[in-house]
């Protein structure tokens, strides 16, 4: 790992026991919510993880961010071991990891008001700041993210969504931290406001030499926003590699897939691979198809996606892949 590196993620996994069959006669089944997923995220740098409903991506950032313990595999933030040791250290360390949720004004507390919610984590990581030094760096903050410091003394429920989203923000940065995880944080917005809260974070990003981590459905910001992108399902990486890369030689089927179902203007940009299949029943992640995962749903399956399970294989430099029939996929783009 290079002493550029923000956080890296080798083979993490994430199972959690789940009770199935009823009460009387039931068992517990491993989820496999993250099955064996590597990454790293280079300083200045956002980090893309996409895929369906339950593919897992949340709950990997989590685990990257120690908020879930990962099942096995190795976490570092800046060079340090963070699975290893005590939970005091650890929260020592977590001033340079901030997070902003997807649902912005269910993530503030509604009994506080928008200067002490935004400056929690000076309480937590600098709790010796002086009163009016917290207040001013607080009010610094607002007017950075785009509001008025006359605020500062009023409740979320006294905001709009796109306001609260910017006022969670706030509360990330105050502390100055090296990364953010970004869980969803546009897609309970409008689109005009998606736009505002994405140019803050681009700006946020290029002032402080920030790195994000960013989940999200939406693949047209992801495609905007992001530098390298992992595309997960059912728990597994399907593929990862720099934005451009992916969106305009993707090598996976289900990449192919989820980009084809991407509404363009333009009918030429249109992949020939039928986003239909996406349509078709998501396997359960309780018992996953073996092999390749995604083989049920993918029109180049064989008998070997059935029998044998692909590992990753890096096609391009950067760019890896974990498909039997990738050459194929990339014949008929």
């Amino acid at each position: 790992m290079t002493s550029n590196t923000v956080l890296s993620a080798d083979n993490i996994k994430v199972h959690f026991p789940v009770r199935t069959g009823g009460i009387l006669r039931g068992k517990y089944q491993q989820l496999k919510a993250v099955d064996g997923v590597s990454f790293k995220i280079e300083r200045g740098k956002t980090l893309g993880v996409v895929g369906e409903s339950g593919c897992g991506k949340s709950t990997l950032g989590r685990a990257a961010l120690m908020l879930n313990t990962p099942t096995s595999g190795k976490v570092e933030w800046m060079g340090q071991d963070v699975v290893n040791i005590t939970r005091k250290i650890r929260q020592n360390r977590r001033k340079n990891v901030q997070l902003v949720f997807q649902d912005p004004l269910a993530s503030l507390n509604p009994r506080m008001t928008v200067g002490e919610i935004i400056a929690e984590p000076v309480a937590s990581f600098m709790p010796e700041m002086p009163k009016q030094e917290v207040r001013t760096l607080v009010a610094n903050m607002m007017e950075r993210v785009g509001l008025l410091p006359t605020m500062i003394n009023r409740y979320p429920h006294e905001f709009s969504g796109g306001q609260c989203q910017r006022i969670s923000i706030a509360r990330a940065m105050i502390v100055n931290p090296k990364l953010v995880f970004l869980d969803e944080p546009v897609s309970a917005l409008d689109v005009s406001i998606q736009a505002q809260i994405i140019n803050l974070l681009n700006d946020l990003q290029k002032e402080f030499q920030l790195s994000y981590l960013f989940v999200s459905h939406d693949l047209s910001v992801v495609r905007y926003f992001c530098d390298r992108i992992l595309v997960m399902y059912l728990g597994k990486l399907m593929e990862e590699g720099p934005s451009d890369l992916l969106f305009n030689g993707p090598a996976h089927p289900y990449t192919r897939a989820l980009i084809s179902a991407v509404p363009s203007p333009d009918p030429d940009q249109i992949l020939s691979v039928d986003s239909a299949l996406l349509a078709n029943e998501l396997p359960s992640p309780l018992s996953p198809p073996s092999g390749c995962r995604f083989r049920t749903r993918c029109a180049f399956a064989t008998e070997k996606c059935a029998n044998q399970e692909p590992e990753m294989e890096e096609i391009a430099p950067g760019h890896r892949v974990a498909c039997h029939h990738w050459r194929e996929v990339a014949k008929s783009a």
